[in-house]
């Protein structure tokens, strides 16, 4: 072979081996994209346990180590599809009682009895109490079915009531707060919106139990139950921020805009604690980032 031929087969062969880098560096792209997506996946449907030991000075020692199970931001998410994770999950952690803090439903595709079917199970293993979120709000006929529906299984239905829990000569005081939007039209104020949530806290709290436990969806009104005088508040609603980012933490939340700041996990506010669960199940935006579904297990330590 002459130096030219020669050449022009060197040539040749050039696009050949560019075009063969370009396609393994395809496929190797490719490969990565779908292992990412089936983590995300795996991550969106494993739920994690999460526990909290917290002292609590007002908490009577008839009470220590109660411990509450928290559910919160379900929307109607099927994990008991996947081996029936969740229950089984609960039924381990053999808590005092099950607080249900918000959004059993999914106002985007509401399932009313896969939510009743989680309860009537959820009661055989411990008292189960539940306020109602923010979705629960946009379904009002499905709400009151559900309330019908969760209180015929044995469920306590908190929405703006309070109760006392009593051991031996001490009491402890539940409260819940019905999601604002079932009351508080989108014209009032932000003042007076705040005035009339403290006011229906005010009216709550009777100060007859040694200490406060608090069911209210919404944590970004951290600021009111703590000028309140309540002592634990179990909140849900940012769903941890949906995306959480390395040394930046949570990204969005409802109700709180960019980099929120109750999101995830124990806040103390003077003498209040704030408990905010990550939540479980996902709603418009459908998946969920270094941010994994979660099933909050809290336990009082009379201090």
């Amino acid at each position: 072979m002459g130096r030219t031929e020669a050449s022009a087969a060197i040539s040749a062969e050039q696009p050949r081996r560019r075009g063969k880098k370009i396609l393994i560096i395809l496929i190797i792209a490719l490969a990565a994209v779908a292992l990412a997506a089936l983590l995300v996946y795996r991550h969106n449907i494993t739920v994690t346990v999460s526990e909290l030991t917290i002292p609590a000075a007002a908490l009577p020692e008839e009470w220590d180590g109660l411990t509450i199970a928290q559910v919160s931001d379900l929307h109607n998410s099927d994990f008991d599809g996947h081996g029936r994770q969740l229950i089984d999950l609960l039924a381990a952690a053999e808590p005092d009682l099950i607080a249900v803090t918000g959004d059993l439903l999914d106002s985007y595709h509401p399932d009313l009895e896969l939510a009743l079917a989680f309860i009537r199970e959820a009661v055989e293993i411990a008292p189960v109490y539940y306020v109602s979120g923010n979705h629960e709000a946009r379904l009002p006929q499905l709400y009151q079915q559900l309330c019908e529906g969760m209180t015929e299984a044995g469920a306590v239905v908190l929405d703006d009531r309070s109760l006392l829990l009593q051991r031996g000569d001490s009491s402890i005081e539940l409260l819940g707060l019905a999601d604002p939007n079932f009351t508080i039209s989108a014209a009032m104020s932000e003042q007076e919106r705040q005035q009339r949530i403290s006011a229906r806290l005010e009216e709550l709290l009777s100060g007859e139990g040694e200490y406060s436990i608090l069911l209210s969806h919404r944590p970004e009104l951290a600021e009111l139950y703590a000028e309140a005088g309540i002592d634990l508040v179990l909140s849900g609603h940012a769903h941890g921020g949906q995306i959480r980012l390395p040394l930046i933490g949570a990204l969005f939340a409802p109700n709180q805009g960019l980099f929120p700041k109750y999101t995830s996990g124990l806040y103390q506010l003077g003498e209040t604690a704030l408990v905010v669960s990550r939540g479980l199940g996902n709603s418009r935006f459908p998946f969920r980032i270094n941010n994994p579904p979660e099933l909050l297990i809290i336990t009082l330590q009379a201090d």
